[in-house]
């Protein structure tokens, strides 16, 4: 593959290695984004077809990207704190089993994939979070904390809440091994796949969770406001988070939706949010998926790989520490800084010439996208090796 730097509207001068916070809108995503802001000034085009029909294209097409062969198991909703809260909620309904008594998370993991869980326990005392925090050792780190972690999913175990590719840092989980502990144990499976999808391949009927959510915002290149999920048979004949006109059966039928239906429509539109057919960000987020599936974003990760790894080994010489590639995303991961080097130093440094990164803690966290290139890398490296005491 080669860089799609094309594609976006990144200024030469701009060296944007930071797609794990938000990624910029690929050209054909912003022409859609203002075609679709601009059909609302007509609203006389806007027919009751269109209420439905861009959401089905957007739901056919993430599904094809997570190889989930039917459709109707995706949902559109707003954020990942959405999701989360609706799976709490069907929990709640349908009861927890008496042995069940803990839900298992990993350290730091993004707010919106824990506090949820507090309302489970709220409502649920019996209930408790086991955090399996990283380990200090950075020895093996990846591998301890993924076996530590595995460990954790025993037969106490209600449910895994769990990212692939860590958010602060790009430490990968094992998703089969996590699968296959979930299936002996009856545990839940979920997953938020924000820092996943788009940038690393998925297949869904390998991996089997009950849940999965991404924001579009980040690595599915799409807007803000905007997230897809994956809801798996547990949450068949559920409950939705909220009561809409629009996830009722034969809400297509406009001149009759005085007479109320109890009845949902078929499979997890249910789940899908108010206002769901969203005129501007749902063309965008067609668009996105089209450049991704096009892409391929098993090729997205193997491009993030080769372009970081001679800038890693040089890294590591200047006395940096990065994971072993074996337990890290090539696309995302954490670069922690030699002893005496104080994090605000490399702030400024990177601030002064236009690199964009994140930071977490004492560390660098660097995400590489399909935009970036060999001037991006020698040039974030270069500094970093210039500030080596």
């Amino acid at each position: 593959m080669q860089d799609k730097k094309a594609f976006f509207s990144l200024t030469e001068n701009i060296h944007y290695l930071n797609c794990a916070t938000m990624s910029p809108l690929p050209k054909i995503v912003e022409e859609a984004g203002i075609k679709g802001l601009l059909r609302k000034s007509q609203p006389y085009e806007i027919s009751q077809e269109h209420f439905f029909d861009t959401a089905i294209h957007v739901k056919k097409k993430f599904a094809k990207l997570i190889n989930c062969p039917d459709y109707e198991q995706i949902a559109i909703i707003p954020s990942v704190s959405y999701g989360m809260a609706t799976v709490v909620k069907n929990i709640l309904k349908k009861g927890i089993p008496n042995h069940k008594t803990k839900v298992v998370l990993v350290g730091e993991e993004f707010p919106s994939d824990v506090y949820a869980w507090g309302e489970l326990i709220s409502e649920n005392p019996k209930v408790s979070i086991e955090t399996i925090q990283a380990p200090q050792e950075l020895n093996s780190r990846g591998k301890n904390w993924n076996d530590a972690l595995i460990e954790a999913l025993n037969s106490e175990a209600l449910a895994v809440c769990i990212s692939p590719t860590h958010w602060t840092d790009g430490t990968l989980f094992n998703l089969e091994k996590i699968k296959e502990k979930c299936q002996q144990n009856n545990i839940l499976f979920v997953i938020d796949a924000t820092q996943h999808l788009g940038a690393y391949g998925f297949d869904i009927q390998k991996i089997r969770p009950d849940f999965l959510v991404a924001a579009t915002y980040k690595w599915l290149l799409g807007p803000y406001g905007t997230t897809l999920a994956y809801f798996g048979k547990y949450f068949d004949d559920g409950f939705p988070l909220e009561q809409t006109w629009i996830g009722r059966k034969n809400s297509q039928d406009f001149k009759n939706l005085i007479n109320y239906q109890t009845d949902y429509q078929e499979g997890a539109f249910r789940y899908n949010m108010g206002e769901f057919s969203n005129f501007i960000n749902l063309p965008m987020v067609e668009k996105a998926l089209d450049l991704l599936i096009e892409w391929k974003p098993v090729e997205v990760q193997n491009y993030a790989k080769n372009l970081a790894k001679p800038f890693i080994e040089r890294l590591r010489k200047a006395g940096y520490w990065i994971e072993n590639e074996d337990f890290r995303s090539a696309h995302l991961f954490g670069i922690r800084l030699p002893k005496d080097l104080k994090i605000e130093t490399i702030q400024k440094a990177l601030s002064d010439e236009k690199v964009f990164v994140s930071y977490r803690g004492n560390a660098i966290r660097l995400s590489i996208n399909v935009w970036n290139n060999e001037n991006n890398m020698e040039l974030f490296t270069k500094i970093l090796e210039e500030n080596i005491l």
